[in-house]
């Protein structure tokens, strides 16, 4: 792995529900979030250490998404995240949005930021060492 090739943090495979669509016939584009969302979630809690109900929990700052193709029922998606930035309190995590069968189909990418915060005075914090060892 290259120094600019970012490391892959989960590969989570996901299935597309029928409920997911939108009158247009295909994934309604607020579910790609929904969809990142629990990528990143099982990610973080597959983080030994990390808990999302700490003093000290990660919020989303920013999410910047790229829709590529359509998504369409029945089908099964892998999303994909991968370190794009460390920041003190902050990561930046890249996705890709795949296909199950042929992951060369790119359904959505883009990036998500992701700040720690200190839930009782709603001031950033230190991003956790658990989550900066898992990151790099």
């Amino acid at each position: 792995m290259s120094e600019n090739t970012p490391k892959l943090l989960a590969r989570v495979p996901i299935t597309v529900r029928w409920r997911d669509m939108d009158a247009m016939g295909h994934v309604n584009n607020a579910k790609y979030i929904s969809f990142l969302e629990e990528a990143r979630v099982r990610w973080m809690l597959s983080v030994e250490g990390v808990s999302m109900s700490d003093r000290i929990a990660p919020v989303v700052a920013n999410t910047n998404v790229n829709y590529r193709a359509p998504i369409v029922w029945p089908n099964d998606i892998v999303v994909e995240l991968y370190v794009e930035r460390l920041g003190n309190s902050s990561v930046t995590i890249a996705h890709r949005i795949v296909d199950e069968k042929d992951a060369a189909m790119l359904y959505s990418d883009g990036n998500v930021v992701v700040v720690w915060m200190d839930t009782q005075t709603g001031k950033s914090a230190p991003l956790p060492e658990a989550i900066r060892n898992a990151s790099v």
